[in-house]
């Protein structure tokens, strides 16, 4: 069992039933009151991010969550595919909040799936991967203030903001998390 001062940053812990990770965790002291903390947690299932104040005397389980390694199929219609990496016929969908970095996937990739009472509950994208541009828009000289990027679309049709001398072809590294241009790669 956890007490409420033991949330800390990263552990996985059970509330109302739902796995949990906490986010960001601040404790704070009341004179002889106690002490309380501050909770910024996101559900391993929904993907909803919440706030909560936890008390003395909440304690909590520790979630069983379990890594398994999948294999991204396809996506479509707000769906994602994957298979098991070991058993391409055992296949399994995830809604898109449940995916997280989902854009940024190519067909074939592996990534890894959180597993809850024998099912999979989310997956997570590399924090950074390397994708090929598609397509990249001529780049429209503005002042000489402005940071100089323009949209590119990348080869698993997501689009994001790239450096001006990004064109296409080019390998880029993308973080997942943010969405943003990290390098392009020689």
């Amino acid at each position: 069992m956890l007490n409420h001062t033991e949330l800390k940053k990263g552990t996985l812990f059970i509330y109302n039933d739902q796995p949990y990770i906490v986010l960001d965790f601040a404790l704070n002291f009341q004179g002889r009151g106690g002490s309380t903390a501050q909770i910024k947690m996101k559900s391993l299932i929904t993907g909803n991010v919440l706030s909560k104040v936890f008390h003395p005397g909440d304690n909590f389980e520790e979630a069983d969550v379990d890594k398994i390694q999948l294999k991204f199929v396809y996506a479509g219609k707000g769906q994602y595919v994957f298979s098991e990496s070991d058993n391409p016929n055992k296949r399994l969908t995830l809604a898109e909040e449940q995916v997280e970095g989902g854009r940024f996937l190519k067909p074939g990739q592996t990534i890894t799936g959180l597993s809850f009472d024998d099912k999979i509950i989310s997956a997570n994208a590399p924090i950074k991967v390397q994708l090929r541009v598609k397509e990249a828009a001529v780049y429209l000289r503005a002042g000489r203030a402005e940071a100089g990027t323009k949209e590119v679309i990348l080869e698993t049709g997501a689009s994001i903001q790239a450096p001006s001398f990004i064109k296409e072809g080019d390998i880029i590294e993308i973080n997942t998390q943010t969405g943003e241009y990290s390098r392009r790669v020689e």
